[in-house]
């Protein structure tokens, strides 16, 4: 794990911080606490998916308690891209199956993730927060993240995830079988329903 590079060598910080910190996000009602996922290796669908089964364990089964389904707003490109196999194969297996959870996932047509509230509400913050601060140490970036905060009462927990996950990986073709995929009744490109196999 090395320094991160300073902010002027990124181009879509938070977004993603390259070479050196990929984030994930989720954003919920307030009051409660905002989580942020830093990664040490790459954005890809299993980082997606881990980040989202990790906020599960720790925060998510103790906010929403018995919940059958969750509801997760995703851009259409990247790790968790609506024509990865990859990524739903990866929600099914770190997520649905293990929790028992009914994941519906409705992404942002391309071009059109700008109206995600994420950036407004989560993203703009954080980015005020750690203005013109050199980020080289993971430790430093998480400090940025969890020390963010509004008056209207923005609170932001962080936490790193240390995996490694390699790039370019296929899906395994046996894992497709087993996929509970329902596509959604509108725009069922973009909208999906995964179920756990129980």
């Amino acid at each position: 794990m090395g320094p991160l590079p300073s902010p002027g060598e990124r181009s879509r910080l938070p977004l993603r911080c390259q070479r050196g910190g990929n984030l994930l996000w989720h954003l919920r009602p307030a009051p409660q606490p905002r989580p942020v996922c830093v990664g040490v290796s790459h954005d890809t669908p299993a980082f997606a998916a881990h980040s989202i089964a990790t906020w599960w364990r720790r925060e998510g089964s103790r906010c929403y308690g018995r919940t059958p389904k969750l509801l997760l707003l995703a851009d259409s490109g990247g790790s968790n891209s609506c024509t990865s196999w990859a990524w739903k194969i990866a929600l099914q297996t770190q997520v649905c199956n293990p929790f028992g959870l009914a994941i519906t996932i409705a992404h942002y047509p391309t071009g059109a993730s700008k109206w995600n509230p994420i950036g407004h509400r989560l993203f703009s913050e954080i980015s005020k927060n750690w203005a013109a601060e050199p980020l080289n140490s993971y430790e430093k970036m998480l400090k940025f993240i969890r020390t963010t905060g509004t008056q209207t009462g923005l609170v932001v927990t962080a936490y790193l995830d240390r995996n490694e996950y390699p790039t370019r990986l296929k899906p395994d073709p046996r894992l497709l079988s087993p996929l509970r995929l329902t596509p959604g009744k509108v725009l069922p490109r973009w909208s999906y329903t995964i179920h756990p196999n129980l």
